[in-house]
């Protein structure tokens, strides 16, 4: 089948390499002529695991290419993905312009009967508005179908997600489509549940929002065992053996992030408040994970007398988790920001991510001996196996004091106490 994947950015990307493994043909279409020629160079443009060997793989069979014809691409493909950006709006609300955009763009160069399917996350209602987009669009009148069929990608683990995922959703009142996409995706071995395109928008936020209220309850939940002296690793692993509740996403730490979580919880809420259902669990999800980071930060704070101004901190991690290069609403932006308020001197490590902050008192270093070297405390933000398997035996004799704040659980406490450090976790006794 023929299939034309709207936006190479993460989604895009993987969703067009997946089919192109799956044995379609696959174009990516993007308005950024750069961002196209280095993909058609076999040049991935984001840090994802494994995606860059399936990119060179295809573009040299030719199973894939990437175009920035956007007439020629629409007219040629049988089945159009829009996989653009749905970034947030100062009130919460999903910003449709770039689905709008490419709506307009199939309704004004369609040529023959198409199925457009609607992969970016996007607020339910949103398949009929661009069915609406697509239809005052047009030029001459070309029937067609739109589809909703939301991802479920983590960053970090997309190739594995995409190849072998869950479930597939399909939301389409169209049995035509319905039919078109059963075929397409007749090589996948998971459920597929068939339902109307709202219902399939509101699985998807309805998905991430679950996930983040697990997150954050843990979070909460590691506050006051904190205060009661428990390790709340025992509190999850107690709770997570219940097959009712499961172990995933009941890790504490300093909260989630990323492109997905924020967004689309917030996106959510502004949907709730659109029709006047407000989700308060949901309200209050967000606002564990606003607290979350400085949880940590405050005890930081303390255990160095109470003023950060003229020390001197390392951050180890930059993304939101690892495994990926993305920052945005990472935990780490988040506390680097709060240590250059009080005056803090900040030196960051990661082991793909480049800081892009412009703050003179922050400074990234290649390696983690140099990042820890004169520093009166270390805080580990990001979940990297690196500072998993970390030596601190010999960073011991690095650092100016040796206090060592673990935002993600990761060390074994009893260790690197016993070679001088001042160890504290999030609720991790």
């Amino acid at each position: 089948m023929k299939l034309l994947i709207v936006g190479t950015g993460y989604v895009g990307t993987t969703t067009g390499l997946v089919f192109a493994e799956m044995g379609h043909q696959v174009t990516g279409l993007d308005v950024d002529t750069q961002k196209i020629q280095s993909l058609q160079a076999g040049n991935l443009h984001f840090y994802e695991p494994g995606l860059d060997e399936l990119l060179r793989k295809h573009v040299k069979n030719e199973t894939i290419t990437f175009t920035d014809n956007i007439k020629k691409a629409i007219e040629m493909n049988d089945v159009i993905f829009i996989c653009v950006g749905t970034p947030k709006e100062e009130n919460g609300s999903a910003d449709l312009s770039y689905v709008k955009n490419v709506a307009q763009d199939i309704g004004r160069y369609m040529n023959r009967s198409k199925v457009i399917v609607t992969k970016s996350t996007v607020p339910v209602g949103t398949a009929e508005l661009v069915t609406e987009w697509i239809k005052t669009s047009q030029l001459q009148s070309v029937p067609f179908a739109v589809v909703s069929n939301p991802e479920f990608l983590r960053e970090g683990s997309a190739l594995a997600d995409a190849l072998k995922p869950d479930r597939i959703v399909i939301g389409s009142t169209s049995d035509t489509a319905r039919r078109i996409m059963r075929e397409l995706y007749d090589n996948f071995q998971c459920p597929i549940i068939e339902t109307n395109p709202k219902a399939s928008e509101m699985i998807k936020y309805a998905a991430n929002s679950f996930l983040a209220l697990k997150i954050s309850f843990i979070n909460e939940l590691a506050r006051l065992c904190d205060k009661l002296e428990i390790n709340i690793n025992d509190v999850a692993q107690g709770m997570g053996l219940d097959h009712r509740i499961g172990p995933h996403f009941f890790r504490a730490g300093l909260g989630y992030g990323g492109s997905c979580f924020p967004k689309d919880v917030n996106a959510l809420l502004h949907t709730a408040e659109a029709t006047g259902s407000p989700l308060t669990i949901l309200e209050s999800v967000v606002q564990v994970n606003t607290e979350q980071p400085l949880y940590l930060l405050n005890k930081l704070k303390q255990a160095l007398g109470g003023n950060l101004q003229e020390k001197t901190i390392a951050v180890l991690g930059l993304a939101f988790k690892a495994n990926t290069d993305d920052t945005r609403e990472s935990a780490s932006i988040k506390i680097i920001e709060a240590l250059i308020n009080e005056q803090a001197n900040v030196k960051v490590h990661d082991p793909v991510v480049k800081w892009s902050g412009s703050s003179a008192g922050c400074h990234q270093f290649k390696t983690v001996a140099d990042t820890v070297s004169g520093t009166d405390a270390v805080m580990i933000c990001t979940d990297w196996d690196e500072y998993r398997e970390l030596d601190w035996s010999k960073l011991k004799p690095l650092v100016k004091q040796p206090y060592l704040f673990d935002g993600r659980n990761m060390v074994d406490k009893e260790h690197v106490a016993k070679m001088g450090f001042y160890y504290t976790g999030v609720a991790n006794h």
